[in-house]
């Protein structure tokens, strides 16, 4: 086989696959954009998610600044040499991080060193199968950490919150499906998709539950249960309220897919795989001989505008919603105080990046910069550097802030902090500590990587650069960045009020229906 050309054909999957929505995806999202009441802030969500999709395709950048964990999955001839594909992804992974379509996410799990390639071990993910056709087929998802930290898996029979008990039976799986939804909120970007897996073990049972994803969101299963029962999700996921990015509303369930396997007497999972809206799964077949791509996959139909219909939604927006209030750092105490859930706020001037690593290392150091006052923003860029030395950020988009629960409270009080950015909201912990500091979260359009990156006016300097790209602290300067406050200060929560609502609508299902 052309080595050179296998790469290169590899290179270009992996570059699409990051800045190029399927179709079919982009349709699945058109048909949610046409259910959402104008005005309304997924209706927002909505439009912004178009407008970075576009942002993306003119740009030939990331979709999300999480490229996540490239899996491959890939089918080859009786002959053909694995090893020789193999090869051939990882040059081609490596360019296509060194050229910013990837993110360096590559990270040691003991040192906590970031390869800065996406090479190591277990990374990236590729699987291979043998089949008798004379071409390799080759596919790969760009899953990110927000959506891969919402799967969740089920050993039946379970009590579940909302719905009681669940047996092994169809019905049982049913509840189960519908609790998976339900307790994704919008912590992993919805609307989303999902793929599940029956029976199987624990491992077997997430592999088959993630080759779902593989699937084409309008392909209709060969199994008439369920056929039914992926129906049935679909119709009922969307009865929850649970919207776009956690924020309420018509839409919160993109595409279901189920898959069966046998399992051993003693032990029955459930198993599901969550992905964001931003659903990166593209395909190849290539020449076995040459290594020559000759058809792409799931890019069937006509290419769908997705900006045309979301300008209306923000002109409709614009003419519904409150004013935006204008925030630059340093910001006081009372300016804080002034603010309320479903403000919508424009930030202009200085924000500072902070993730796990940040929020770890200021727990028990001093900050490399003055943080009284200022705007943390939970973001992992592409970032990419020119031949002057000088950082452009090429994708810049919110991280699920969830996993700061445990430090973020303590910090804000620490060093001052005064808002929050990130997406999907935090727990108690931090509410409290917004309500005794006077503070605020602020949540931003999870996955629109382009849409805020085109707000970063300038890369000002950074720190902590030892944890590598995506968990270095950026000083970015921004014109215009907008978010929703979803946390306030006088104790409120968009994000309690949705997951409690949307439990009561859960209940709703609770009665035997397979």
């Amino acid at each position: 086989m052309n080595m050179e050309k296998l790469q290169e054909s590899m290179y270009q999957l992996i570059v699409e696959t990051s800045t190029n929505l399927p179709k079919d995806v982009r349709r699945a999202l058109q048909k949610a954009k046409q259910k959402e009441i104008a005005g309304t802030r997924s209706a927002m969500s909505l439009a912004t998610i178009s407008e970075n999709i576009q942002m993306a395709d003119e740009a030939i950048s990331p979709i999300c600044q999480d490229t996540g964990l490239p899996t491959f999955k890939i089918k080859t001839p009786i002959g053909v040499n694995q090893l020789e594909i193999k090869e051939a992804i990882y040059k081609a992974i490596v360019q296509a991080t060194k050229d910013g379509k990837l993110r360096p996410n590559a990270v040691d799990s003991l040192t906590g060193e970031n390869s800065g390639d996406n090479l190591g071990a277990g990374v990236p993910v590729i699987k291979f199968e043998q089949w008798e056709k004379d071409y390799i087929d080759a596919r790969l998802i760009l899953k990110g950490g927000g959506c891969e930290n919402k799967n969740i898996q089920y050993s039946l029979p379970c009590e579940l919150e909302g719905l009681g008990r669940a047996g092994r039976d169809l019905d049982g799986i049913r509840k189960c499906i519908m609790h998976s939804v339900y307790q994704a909120q919008g912590q992993g970007c919805s609307a989303g998709f999902i793929g599940v897996g029956i029976g199987g073990d624990r491992s077997s049972g997430y592999d088959l539950a993630k080759a779902q994803l593989f699937r084409s969101s309008e392909d209709v299963n060969e199994n008439e249960d369920l056929r039914k029962l992926e129906e049935y999700v679909m119709e009922h996921a969307n009865e929850l309220g649970i919207g776009t990015m956690g924020f309420g509303g018509e839409t919160t369930l993109l595409g279901c897919k189920i898959g069966v396997m046998h399992r051993i007497p003693a032990s029955f999972f459930v198993s599901v795989a969550y992905n964001c809206w931003a659903f990166r799964r593209l395909g190849i077949k290539m020449d076995a001989q040459t290594g020559e791509i000759s058809e792409w996959l799931y890019q069937e139909g006509e290419k769908i505008n997705l900006v045309e219909e979301a300008e209306k939604q923000t002109a409709a927006a614009a003419e519904e919603a409150p004013a935006e209030i204008i925030l630059k750092a340093p910001i006081s105490e009372e300016q804080i105080r002034s603010l309320k859930v479903g403000d919508v706020v424009k930030i202009d001037g200085m924000m500072y990046t902070g993730r796990d690593a940040i929020h770890k290392y200021l727990s028990d150091h001093d900050a490399p910069v003055d943080l009284n006052g200022q705007i943390i923003y939970h973001c992992g860029p592409v970032m990419l550097k020119d031949d002057k030395g000088e950082w452009h950020v090429k994708a810049a988009g919110p991280t699920t802030s969830i996993r700061e629960e445990p430090y973020q409270g303590d910090i804000m009080k620490k060093f001052g902090i005064r808002a929050v950015i990130g997406k999907g909201g935090m727990g108690a912990k931090t509410l409290q500590a917004l309500g005794e500091h006077g503070g605020v979260y602020l949540n931003a359009i999870g996955g629109a990587a382009q849409y805020y990156a085109d707000c970063i006016k300038k890369v000002e300097g950074v720190d902590l650069m030892n944890f590598g790209i995506p968990e270095a602290m950026w000083h970015l300067q921004v014109e215009g960045f907008k978010a929703v406050v979803t946390m306030d200060s006088h104790g409120n929560s968009l994000h309690k009020d949705i997951d409690q609502s949307s439990l009561e609508r859960l209940s709703a299902f609770k009665e035997r229906v397979f």
